[in-house]
């Protein structure tokens, strides 16, 4: 029994690091003007682009709507924490998100809105 236990404590470990396992910087970006200033994004929940890779979102996938932002991401609307959002002016125009994708679902690290030109 005691064996049983040991495996599925490594099963439910693998599952879990592979499962919050995400992108890095592959330094595509690493000539843009922009760079310097998007790794010194921070938001409530910490440092945006040292966690996970940001993404453009076409203005019908976010919004404001009682008080708070959503994202649509995967066809799923995601509440933004307060806490997430970037208050600064967004110097990239269009609306960005840096999701986590976890076992539990997909949490947000930082959004910051967009013109909605």
């Amino acid at each position: 029994m005691e064996t049983f236990f040991r495996r599925l404590s490594l099963v439910i470990l693998v599952a879990l690091l592979v499962g919050t396992a995400q992108a890095r910087d592959d330094g595509r970006y690493s000539l843009s003007p922009l760079k310097p200033w998007f790794d010194s994004l921070k938001s409530g929940k910490g440092p945006c682009c040292s966690v996970t890779d940001g993404l453009a979102i076409a203005d019908p996938d976010w919004e404001s709507k009682d008080g708070h932002f959503r994202v649509r991401i995967d066809n799923e609307w995601i509440v933004v924490p307060d806490d997430a959002v970037l208050t600064e002016p967004n110097r990239a125009g269009r609306a960005m998100v840096w999701p986590i994708k976890g076992p539990s679902g997909i949490t947000i690290r930082c959004f910051m809105p967009g013109s909605m030109t």
